[in-house]
């Protein structure tokens, strides 16, 4: 199961937290209020839920530090990773509560669909969390940005390591929507780009699979040599544990296409050592890293930051900036033009290092493979990887030509 955040953290941020400095004068504007769309008690709570919501929680507070003439409130929902509840969520959040952009947004077929919304209602959509590579595709827009990750950059990093290191036949074991497909069809053209071959695919209901032995026995089938995992989250745990119960783990490798920090402390080093995963922010990379865990954990009961917490906060900080600079009233009647400051303005920081918002709305940054660490290797509790090599942000995201943007000129 996802690491489960401590259910005060969410309470603490309640319904709609409304985050002003203590004593200062009252802000003459009306608030910049973030809504954080997210999933509290799904597969994907423990990468996202109430650790998004001290994400952005934490941004708005060194924000309103900053600026004590803004003042910038922040309100949290469980979209129960259903793309009806989560539009009508973030709907009623533009409508009737003053909501001037969501981020976070744990699933892609949610996101597909919110970017449309935002669109419609000129308001902005900080996508940090949600996976798919047609958000900054087909599916770019002037009302949204792409954060932290995205298939086309797991699947790069891990995929072409992977077939390097000999694995190269693959079958996939695919999350059946939006997401899962993005990332079988994204590893799989680099599978077969670095000289290797995908012999099949079977996918799995999503939501509320927990029995994969029918998948994992007809994956296995295949003859592969390595078993791709197309999902994430609780559903990535309970397939790495499974396989290793069916000695599956004894004649393929697994190769982890979205597997953070927070599934690992979930799954155990024992089951987890050797797994090659990619991430764009671990706790340990730096001082700056560090610092933010450490501010994370005594919120959050020692649990550290994954790499979508570490962006809501640097995405909700940019787009704050950005909002700041435009204007509080201009910024709150027109999110398109938000948008297009956040692109207008350096995109460096602290937990990600150098990158920029480019055109088609994905902030890029490095990326970076990482290996689990055995038992052994680990120095205490959430020491758990080994850094292996880092890919610059030029490399580590998919160029713009030619991935069928609207907003990239030719």
């Amino acid at each position: 199961m996802p690491t489960r955040f401590p259910r005060r953290a969410l309470l603490a941020a309640g319904p709609a937290l409304a985050l002003a400095a203590p004593r200062r004068p009252r802000a003459q504007t009306p608030p910049l209020r973030l809504g954080v769309l997210t999933d509290m008690s799904g597969p994907y709570a423990g990468n996202t839920g109430a650790g998004s919501v001290l994400g952005a929680r934490l941004a708005a507070e060194d924000f309103m530090r900053a600026n004590p003439g803004i003042r910038v409130d922040v309100v949290g929902a469980d979209a129960q990773n259903r793309v009806d509840i989560g539009l009508q969520i973030a709907r009623n959040w533009f409508d009737r509560e003053g909501v001037d952009a969501v981020l976070d947004v744990p699933t892609s077929a949610i996101a597909l669909g919110l970017v449309d919304l935002v669109k419609d209602k000129n308001k902005v959509g900080l996508i940090t969390a949600a996976a798919a590579s047609d958000l900054t595709g087909g599916k770019c827009g002037a009302n949204h940005v792409h954060w932290v990750y995205d298939t086309w950059a797991m699947s790069h990093a891990v995929a072409t390591a992977m077939v390097a290191e000999g694995g190269d036949s693959w079958s996939f074991l695919t999350a059946d929507y939006a997401f899962g497909h993005a990332i079988e069809r994204d590893t799989g053209g680099f599978v077969t780009a670095a000289g290797g071959r995908v012999l099949g695919a079977v996918r799995h209901p999503f939501p509320g699979t927990t029995d994969f032995s029918s998948f994992l026995v007809q994956a296995q089938s295949s003859g592969a040599k390595v078993l791709g995992l197309a999902n994430a989250g609780a559903d990535a745990v309970n397939s790495i544990k499974q396989a290793a119960e069916f000695g599956l783990t004894r004649r393929m490798r697994i190769a982890a296409m979205l597997f953070q920090i927070n599934d690992l402390h979930a799954l155990g080093l024992q089951a987890g050592q050797g797994l090659f995963l990619a991430e764009a922010f671990y706790w340990d990379l730096n001082d700056a890293t560090r610092a933010f865990a450490a501010r994370f954990a005594r919120e959050m009961r020692g649990a550290h930051p994954g790499m979508i917490h570490a962006g809501g906060y640097a995405a909700a900080m940019h787009y704050l900036k950005a909002a700041a600079s435009l204007g509080v009233a201009e910024a709150r009647a027109n999110g398109a033009a938000v948008v297009a400051r956040m692109k207008a303005m350096p995109a460096e920081d602290a937990l990600f290092g150098p990158g920029q918002l480019r055109a088609d709305g994905r902030k890029t940054h490095a990326m970076h493979l990482f290996q689990v660490k055995s038992p052994a290797e680990s120095k205490g509790p959430w020491d758990y990887l080994r850094l292996v090599r880092s890919l610059p942000p030029d490399q580590a995201f998919r160029p713009m030509a030619g991935a069928g943007c609207a907003l990239v000129r030719a």
